[in-house]
């Protein structure tokens, strides 16, 4: 394979630079056009004040995934950044007192035990099961592009299949194991970052707590922007063109071909597409309409991640009673949920998280300041006015002031929220969503939008709006899983356009 055949990467996240660093590695020329005026799609950068803010993921789990991608390149996480495992992993707040979850198992184990007679053992079982999911599908289903269900018809899948617990719900094997509200809420929060809810997220997601509790929660020195940093150097390295503020408008089709891209004045020929931009955004707006797969109708009738109201504050001063990662749960997650999928509104009594770095990493502060970021959960397309945004602003402020007794409000001194009609315009986040689809079991893997394109031989499509599904380590699978399948195209066909950009 030679520099001759030209892929345009559309966007610049996890999965963009997977795809593209992934492909040029085996000879490909890449040209990756990215809307945004620096690469890291969602996982972007802000500063102001002195603070230095990750303005997208927040939680690093699954190192192995990274490290596994580093190693393609001849990399290790250690040649970009200083990974340190946060030990609490995080703090729960509740109606009660809450609880510091702590990294050592066996001290986890004993905290199980103390709350609840008989959930040591329980939780041991607990994560062995989760544990066999983990390994079934890291090993295998998630690296599939489950374009069909025969790629899951072989004997051995199949057996494994049957371990995932594809057909029972997250909460129903939670809540027949543990009754302790608190060791409940620990164990069903994940779901969260899966954009559902613990009732119709299949029970192969506790895999997501074999993650959690046994693997880690991890944190990169500097933030999480050393991960795009990181990734970003790989794809140079590679000979990869990453050229920003460039806004793919159009996907120049021909005989059902994609042949290049439109910046505004500006066409990229080329011999293949990967879009790793919104999938809906992509299809119904950068695509002719007979070269659609699917329909207004069909993007509706999907279950949506949550949106989410972000607010990034820089406090001028230090904020005792606070961890890195912090969950308050101490309203009725229950009504929140319900709130946000099946009688969309702005929360009653919302549930929220706050990231304070700054506990951990000095450096995103001025010296004696602490860096926050507040997320409310939020449904996904309401109308977000700058009025709600200060009501629940004040409500969570409110909130954690009362729960750590720290009045800081008078000390903020950097204060920037991030919501729907921001996700909305600068991502083209369908219905201003923030994760992508929600894990469902009718939205896994062969039940999500396709990777490949029906109508266009040499368009594919990777991010959280298809396989694997949303998060850090599967948008950086995503790419990979696309790469390989166009790959593998471009060697059976004669797909060949000179490659050249004109204005």
């Amino acid at each position: 394979m030679g520099k001759d055949q030209h892929v345009i990467v559309i966007g610049s996240g996890f999965a963009g630079l997977s795809a593209a660093s992934t492909l040029a590695q085996q000879g490909y020329r890449v040209t990756m056009l990215e809307k945004n005026d620096q690469p890291g799609g969602r996982a972007r950068l802000y500063e102001e004040g002195g603070f230095t803010f990750d303005m997208g993921p927040s939680w690093y789990w699954m190192p192995a995934v990274f490290e596994d991608y580093y190693r393609h390149f001849g990399h290790t996480a250690s040649d970009f950044y200083d990974l340190r495992r946060l030990d609490p992993s995080y703090r729960v707040f509740t109606t009660g007192e809450g609880a510091d979850v702590p990294a050592a198992f066996d001290s986890l184990v004993a905290f199980f035990e103390s709350r609840e007679k008989g959930a040591g053992a329980r939780l041991k079982a607990f994560l062995d099961e989760a544990k066999t999911k983990y390994d079934i599908a890291m090993s295998d289903h998630v690296h599939r592009l489950s374009d069909s269900i025969t790629e899951f018809l072989d004997i051995s899948t199949l057996l494994g299949t049957t371990r995932l617990q594809m057909f029972h719900s997250l909460k129903k094997v939670i809540r027949s194991k543990f009754k302790d509200p608190l060791l409940v809420s620990i164990l069903e929060f994940p779901s969260l970052f899966l954009g559902a809810t613990p009732e119709t997220t299949p029970a192969l997601y506790s895999m997501m707590n074999y993650a959690d509790l046994v693997l880690g929660t991890w944190y990169p020195m500097g933030g999480m922007y050393e991960i795009i940093r990181a990734m970003v150097r790989i794809a140079e390295e590679q000979g990869v063109e990453i050229i920003c503020g460039s806004e793919v408008t159009s996907i120049d089709v021909v005989s059902g071909l994609a042949r290049g891209v439109v910046c505004g004045a500006v066409r990229y020929s080329a011999d293949a597409v990967i879009a790793t931009s919104d999938y809906h955004y992509t299809e119904q707006k950068l695509l002719p309409e007979q070269y659609r797969r699917y329909d207004e109708r069909y993007w509706d009738a999907r279950t949506m991640s949550p949106s989410a109201l972000i607010y990034y504050l820089g406090i001028d001063r230090r904020l005792p009673g606070l961890l890195h990662h912090n969950l308050f749960f101490d309203e009725d997650f229950a009504i929140h949920a319900r709130e946000i999928y099946s009688d969309p509104q702005w929360p009653s009594a919302p549930l929220f998280y706050v990231c304070a770095p700054s506990v951990t990493d000095p450096g995103v502060a001025p010296d004696g300041s602490e860096n926050l970021f507040l997320l409310m959960p939020l449904a996904p397309g309401l109308e977000d006015t700058e009025e709600m945004r200060r009501k629940y602003f004040d409500i969570m402020i409110s909130r954690l002031e009362q729960r750590i007794g720290q009045p800081f409000r008078e000390k903020i001194v950097v204060q920037k929220s991030y919501c729907i009609r921001d996700f909305e315009k600068d991502y083209h986040a369908y219905k201003g969503n923030a994760y992508g689809l929600a894990n469902t079991l009718m939205q896994t893997a062969i039940l999500k939008p396709k990777m490949r394109s029906a109508k266009v031989k040499n368009l594919l499509y990777a991010g959280q709006l298809t396989v694997p599904g949303p998060g850090v380590p599967p948008a950086i699978i995503s790419g990979q899983i696309a790469a390989g399948a166009l790959m593998k195209q471009l060697k059976k066909t004669s797909i060949h356009t000179k490659t050249h950009a004109h204005v």
